[in-house]
């Protein structure tokens, strides 16, 4: 499942033949693509609201296959294919009609929805005279215009009162959801939000595969005990970690479960789809955020001198943008200072390199510095034993910030010591340690040393 609001690709690929047959994809633009769909299935003759109405239909269910990934989730490299049996009819390098050329390129980025969803809608249909089905008839439009409804009317008559349309939705290159890189205990991110959800809504079907209590884009040990069931069930390597097969099956079992290419869909609600993080930082972006890359441009800094030093205030500025700038530079990227998907993969994949190379305990210009994951409540380790060491330094001066055993177990009462932390220093509460909180942990730990 793409992570956010859908968008309108600007290319789709098309399988030319059946799912399992040996055939060529070919890539085209989405209008292009809608284009010939309608100029196969539909006349041009039909009166305007019913060729509309078509159109919605067929714009509808090519990006519910996009969106959903569900061909791409079953290890496919292609969006949808020409088989009527399966998707829709593409006929490569055929005529296009002008008149529908001229409607599709009017409405081409508006699709159907169901009231309270936010996925395109699987908008099943079929001719209505050698095939019927629960969804549209294509023939029968042609009846219905004729007594005067409106293309939103036509489709209210198939597909139910309680549809919408979404016009003008935005229009950008396709991206594949999985995020380049493993997910595991420690990370945090809009994508682990959504494997959270994913996997909480397939334990509904599937209840051995325990509850994540708090969805919230940390992977901890919950999320792994998840994820290491959910591998067992469908025959993946029970590693815990959520590489790009179990991503992918992740994709394809949710959908299934929640039945999105299909009438009954359950359908998607904004909150399981809005991404809790920022999808991309630029000039004027502020908060936490802008602080995590601040700190991971300073550590690569400390390591690069062609990286300048910037100050951790969480306001993007001309100087955070200058780093970003050389950064994108000297690692091969589009140096246009905006911290998007693929920026944001390469500085975390060079911190973490750097984090790997480093000696145990490497300490830099203090304290050692951030493992490079986030700590929450399950954690164990030496990475767990120095926070603790720290925050026991930190409250020897501060009455209010409890005191640990040192045992390197992120417990409760480490929980308890780091919210109380984060509440004294207007971090958010949230008793997880990423790099700002243990950023701020540090600074105090070495004033104090």
């Amino acid at each position: 499942m793409a992570i956010g609001a859908p968008y309108i690709p600007e290319n789709i690929t098309v399988h030319l033949g059946k799912p399992q047959e040996n055939a060529r994809n070919v890539t085209v633009p989405f209008p292009d693509y809608i284009k010939n769909v309608a100029s196969s299935e539909i006349y041009p003759t039909w009166p305007e609201e019913a060729i509309r109405a078509n159109i919605l239909a067929q714009i509808s269910f090519a990006l519910n296959r996009v969106y959903t990934e569900w061909y791409r989730s079953q290890g496919y490299p292609f969006d949808i294919t020409n088989s009527t049996q399966y998707d829709q009819y593409y006929v490569e390098g055929r005529e296009i009609f002008e008149n529908i050329s001229r409607i599709v390129d009017d409405i081409f980025n508006n699709y159907i929805v169901k009231q309270g969803s936010v996925e395109p809608y699987f908008a099943e249909y079929c001719d209505g005279k050698t095939v019927s089905c629960d969804g549209l008839s294509q023939w029968g439009t042609v009846d219905l215009a004729g007594q005067g409804y409106t293309p939103y009317r036509i489709l209210q008559y198939y597909y139910g009162d309680n549809i919408g349309i979404v016009e003008n939705a935005p229009i950008r290159p396709y991206i594949e959801s999985y995020p380049g890189f493993p997910l595991r205990v420690g990370s945090a991110g809009n994508e682990v939000k959504t494997a959270q959800v994913e996997l909480n809504r397939i334990g509904q079907n599937y209840p051995a595969i325990p509850r994540i209590s708090s969805p919230d884009g940390f992977f901890g040990v919950e999320t792994e005990r998840a994820v290491k069931e959910f591998q067992r069930i469908f025959n993946l390597e029970q590693d815990g970690i959520i590489g790009k097969a179990t991503w992918y099956k992740l994709k394809y079992i949710y959908a299934s479960v929640k039945r999105l290419a299909q009438l009954t869909s359950e359908g998607l609600s904004l909150p399981e789809v809005e991404p809790p993080f920022l999808t991309s930082l630029k000039p004027g972006s502020r908060g936490n955020e802008v602080r995590f890359i601040q700190y991971y441009l300073n550590v690569v800094s400390y390591f690069n001198p062609e990286i300048p030093t910037i100050a951790v205030d969480g306001i993007y500025g001309p100087q955070t943008e200058e780093a970003v700038r050389a950064f994108q530079r000297y690692y091969g990227l589009t140096e246009d200072g905006i911290v998007g998907r693929n920026t944001w993969v390469r500085l975390n994949a060079v911190y973490n390199d750097l984090i790997k190379s480093l000696p145990p305990g490497y300490q830099g210009q203090g304290a050692a510095i951030y493992p490079g994951y986030h700590l929450k409540q399950g954690a164990t380790g030496e990475d767990v034993r120095n926070l603790q060491t720290y925050l026991n330094r930190i409250s020897d001066n501060n009455p209010d910030l409890p005191s640990l055993a040192v045992d390197g177990d992120f417990g409760p009462a480490t929980t308890a010591a780091v919210r109380a932390f984060q509440q004294q220093n207007n971090l958010p509460v949230t008793g997880v340690v990423g790099p700002i909180t243990w950023e701020r942990i540090r600074q105090q730990y070495d004033e104090l040393v």
